[in-house]
């Protein structure tokens, strides 16, 4: 019988997933899925890279396009991501832009950029939900889950090649505002340290500053003060996964309700701010249209939960 295709989706590997086991990154991407069942989709060639089977221990390469088949339940082979048609229509309000070749979103914190078990319903999921037409629908970048803000998608193989390539050569400008612990130093415009990722049997990624990590830049600013917090633009000028947190981390100024990085007597100080999230916000990003040549500049608004949050302290800690 002749594949379905429906749920069938490609990601294209970034730098931060370079030789990375095949396995390794197919557990840690699809959360909740049976090892078992990532070994046998693997070796059924359902699992393919550049449209080739590979094995387990395949490494992966930048640029690679990796095609993830939809998962089933035993019981009634139906996907075991089901269509959240509240999450759609989240979706369906935070579109920034879109044009023949783009979909930017204003992604909400919470929303993993892609499904892969029962308990996350993606972006991509959702866009396909709201696009069922759609032959490409692409993520150009990825967002933590706790990390709210701009999200770019593509439309097209050819933008997204082009985008990528724009990322490689550091053509695009990414600013993010993040509330951290302490007042940062206005002499640390910069953080330089090297970033080494490792994952957990649980599929958990925990980053630390190493010497023998992948060479990793975030500029800082400060953008307002509190008695007890700064709120700060950050701009990685490399892509590395939980760059942001480790890097304020290791300046000594984790960030706001950060659950893997963070200091919980400093969260505890802003409890009165009725946050319960990560204060990390993509809110600006800058690039090369891929088809008008000219500079497109997108901005994402704070969420309500972040603009009280700041409310709060600007009316108890100024």
């Amino acid at each position: 019988m002749k594949e379905n295709n429906i749920g069938v989706y490609f990601i294209t590997i970034s730098s931060d997933k370079v030789d990375q086991r095949i396995d390794n990154f197919l557990r840690a991407h699809l959360k909740g899925v049976p090892k078992s069942m990532i070994y046998r989709i693997v070796r059924k060639g359902k699992v393919r890279v550049n449209k080739k089977k590979i094995k387990p221990e395949y490494k992966l390469k930048n640029g690679d396009e990796v095609r993830i088949p939809p998962m089933y339940q035993s019981a009634n082979k139906q996907p075991i991501v089901s269509a959240n048609l509240n999450k759609v229509a989240v979706l369906s309000s935070s579109i920034l832009y879109e044009d023949d070749h783009l979909l930017i979103l204003n992604k909400s914190a919470g929303m993993v950029v892609h499904g892969g078990s029962n308990l996350s319903f993606g972006v991509i999921e959702s866009l396909r939900a709201l696009y069922p037409d759609a032959r490409f629908l692409e993520l150009v970048h990825r967002l933590d889950r706790d990390t709210s803000g701009v999200l770019l998608v593509t439309k097209k193989r050819s933008t997204l090649r082009v985008l990528h390539e724009q990322f490689r050569e550091k053509g695009v400008q990414k600013d993010y505002l993040a509330l951290v612990r302490g007042q940062w130093q206005s002499h640390t415009k910069k953080v330089v340290a090297p970033l080494l990722k490792n994952i957990l049997a649980t599929g958990e990624r925990i980053v630390q500053v190493n010497n023998k990590g992948k060479p990793s830049e975030t500029h800082f600013k400060v953008e307002e003060r509190f008695t007890l917090a700064t709120l700060v633009r950050a701009s990685p000028v490399t892509g590395r996964t939980h760059q942001i947190r480790v890097h304020a981390l290791y300046a000594g100024h984790p960030i706001a309700f950060d659950k893997r990085y963070g200091d919980r007597v400093f969260d505890h100080q802003l409890t009165g701010c009725g946050l319960n999230r990560l204060f990390l916000h993509a809110a600006a990003l800058r690039f090369e249209h891929p088809g008008s040549g000219k500079t497109l500049s997108i901005e994402a608004p704070l969420d309500a939960s972040l603009n009280q949050c700041l409310r709060h302290l600007r009316d108890h800690y100024k």
